[in-house]
């Protein structure tokens, strides 16, 4: 006969049963500020990593190319010239590294790293064609740079024999700028609308618009010289000035603008619209509210970019502007030069020093590009909607002062 043992008595402070036995899981993961973040959710995962081993096969390839290169192209066949060499190198270089990615990580991976490897020495080569372009620049006309006069001197009272220290840029500085700022201020309105009347109107009325801009677009730079020559001037009969090649500048400028802009307002979110609408506000006003607003950041990008794109144009300007040496601060009246075409007719003459002033002032046009772009990125470097550090502060404030008068109130 079995005997029941009598049940321990359970522990002080046990009101009801344990629950079933689980493993613990271990710390959750919590908000940040509260307990902390799980490191392993966390951890930032890298989709692509290059390790030593791609590495060492990359160089591997490189140097067994090289070296099979130089065999067949310089010992065993009768070629010769730079170029070929190095294209030759170039092919036996992606065949093997092709070659040994696909017996190492297997198919797949070779169209991955040879597009890889292709994208990577494209950039490479791009950078140092640029790098190339302006260290011979630099090098060509630093000469001309250091003279102050270079600057705040023009070419009246200077001859194509006279040394560096006489002479200098002024009267070219002072026409770009005044050109660019006759093209900014007729072309920054007519692409903002068009890019606008594409984006907010659209419909059948918008693919001619659409249409004509990608036209512009794709025309060469001379064509807007010959337009603005042939309609203002034979036939209107206005005089080769600043304001003339303003206009054919205008004519590069616009479908820039509008392509740039018409990009940045599609990036505004419909939910924002669709809001304005929902609180009675009108069409226009949407847009001039909400729309450009949140896009100005981005609207800012597509207008310095395409004043970059335009200031350093010689095709336009060559036919409408006029090539004089003296100072015209007046574009609306009489021959006014600009850096392109003062590097354009500098660097066609025999000396010397008119060659080294010409490259000096296409230093000059870089840096001035160089800082167009700067100010593009710097404008550009916030999504559409996103808030500057002055915006966050001032909705904090706002949202202190609210929550203060509400406990006054209550």
């Amino acid at each position: 006969m079995t005997q029941t043992l009598p049940a321990a008595a359970p522990p002080a402070g046990a009101g009801r049963p344990a629950p079933a036995t689980e493993p613990d899981p271990g710390p959750r993961p919590g908000p940040r500020g509260r307990g902390g973040p799980d490191p392993d959710l966390d951890r930032r995962v890298r989709l692509r990593s290059f390790s030593a081993e791609s590495l060492g096969i990359l160089l591997g390839s490189a140097a067994a190319a090289l070296g099979l290169t130089w065999l067949v192209y310089e010992q065993l066949l009768p070629l010769t010239g730079a170029l070929g060499f190095w294209l030759v190198w170039y092919v036996l270089f992606l065949t093997l590294h092709g070659a040994v990615t696909g017996l190492l990580w297997g198919r797949p991976a070779v169209a991955d790293r040879l597009i890889a490897v292709m994208m990577a020495t494209a950039g490479l080569l791009i950078v140092f064609v640029i790098v190339d372009q302006i260290a011979y620049t630099a090098a060509t006309g630093h000469a001309a740079l250091q003279h102050a006069n270079f600057f705040t001197q023009t070419m009246a009272k200077t001859g194509p024999l006279d040394p560096l220290t006489s002479g200098g840029v002024l009267h070219a500085m002072v026409g770009s700028l005044e050109q660019m700022a006759i093209a900014t201020l007729l072309s920054v309105p007519l692409g903002v609308l068009a890019a606008l009347f594409l984006t907010e109107i659209g419909g059948r009325p918008a693919r001619p618009v659409r249409a004509l801009i990608q036209a512009m677009t794709s025309l060469p730079e001379i064509i807007a010289g010959l337009f603005i020559y042939a309609l203002f001037i034979l036939t209107f009969g206005l005089r080769q000035s600043g304001f003339a090649a303003g206009l054919a500048l205008t004519v590069m400028m616009i479908p820039f603008v509008a392509r740039g802009s018409e990009v940045m307002l599609r990036l505004v979110p419909n939910h924002l619209r669709e809001a304005s609408f929902a609180l009675g506000a009108s069409q226009f006003r949407t847009v001039w509210t909400v729309v450009l607003p949140t896009a100005r950041s981005g609207l800012t990008t597509a207008i310095v970019l395409g004043m970059a794109r335009a200031i350093g144009e010689t095709a336009p300007v060559l036919l409408t502007s006029g090539l004089n040496r003296f100072m015209n601060g007046n574009a609306l009246s009489g021959w006014q030069t600009s850096l392109p075409l003062y590097i354009y007719d500098a660097v066609r003459q025999p000396q010397a020093a008119m060659i080294q002033r010409g490259f000096g002032a296409a230093l000059v046009l870089i840096i001035v590009v160089l800082v167009l772009f700067t100010v593009a990125r710097m404008a550009g470097g916030k999504a559409p909607g996103e808030l500057t550090r002055r915006q966050r502060r001032q909705i904090a404030r706002d949202l202190r002062s609210d929550n203060l008068k509400g406990a006054e109130n209550g």
